[in-house]
């Protein structure tokens, strides 16, 4: 068993550094009754073993809900990184645990966690799995829908690369950038790519543009296969000019948009959440 060390923590103060302890195991595995005997018994719950992984990101990626409500109420830090740089609300949305994600953030996990190079944003984790519910969550909660990882570019970008329709028209709805681009990709290229031809329909119908260009000089029409219902389709919108829907889904946004920062300025509200109230 892991008692909580006196000397000073090599990573700072989440916990010393041991092998994978009894306490991580109870918590993957959802044995509460052994992992309070554990913390009785004064098992440390930051310790952390190899790549820097708590008890509590191996019980929130295991969506061991009382294991995590345990930790924290032991004190397990709530926002501990492990090498790659997820927290424990990242390994809860990828696990599509709600009742986790729900937990986390009730107890002050950020649902917009500094990105780093290694890691995406939980609100890319559920997009990337498929997590709807946790995705509404997530956005209830401020989840920056414009977060942007270097590998996957924006939410909306992994929900459509991943073929998660249902996430898309909750990011769509949330007021998702439908035309954001990573390396000028759109996530319209990546619905084409997938012969997706509903989440085709979707985006345009909130205002994709039929006619960007990724950075190899490709339309997103370009990637479907000829005669196929996603290629009929696109190649119906490039024709065919937006209809009256589109037209005022597209106006209300901007309207709304402009409202929002006017308030803004006018409250003076600090600038680091201007981004949050124009996109709820």
């Amino acid at each position: 068993m892991e008692i909580q060390s006196d000397r000073d923590y090599f990573f700072g103060d989440i916990g010393c550094w041991s092998e994978r302890t009894e306490v991580h195991k109870a918590a993957s595995q959802g044995q509460t009754s052994q992992l309070q005997s554990l913390i009785l018994g004064g098992a440390s719950v930051n310790v952390v073993a190899v790549d820097s992984i708590t008890p509590l990101h191996e019980a929130c990626l295991r969506g061991q809900t009382q294991c995590v409500r345990l930790l924290l109420d032991a004190g397990a830090q709530v926002d501990a990184r492990n090498v790659d740089g997820s927290t424990p609300l990242c390994e809860a949305s990828s696990a599509g645990s709600l009742e986790c994600v729900r937990l986390l953030l009730e107890r002050g996990a950020k649902s917009n966690p500094a990105l780093t190079s290694r890691t995406p944003s939980p609100l890319h984790e559920a997009c990337m799995g498929g997590k709807e519910d946790c995705v509404k969550l997530l956005i209830a909660m401020g989840a920056n829908l414009e977060a942007y990882d270097i590998y996957y570019g924006t939410p909306l970008h992994v929900a459509c690369a991943n073929e998660h329709t249902e996430c898309v028209k909750v990011l769509l709805n949330a007021g998702a950038k439908v035309n954001a681009a990573r390396l000028h990709e759109t996530p319209l290229h990546h619905a084409a790519k997938n012969k997706q031809e509903e989440m085709v329909e979707i985006l345009v119908e909130f205002g994709a543009n039929v006619h960007a260009r990724d950075h190899h000089d490709k339309k997103p029409v370009d990637y479907t296969t000829p005669s196929s219902p996603s290629a009929t389709c696109l190649r119906f919108y490039e024709t065919s000019p937006m209809n009256l829907q589109q037209l005022s889904r597209l106006a209300l946004r901007a309207m709304l948009e402009t409202r929002a920062l006017e308030v803004i300025e006018q409250l003076d509200i600090p600038k680091l959440i201007i981004g949050y109230l124009c996109y709820q």
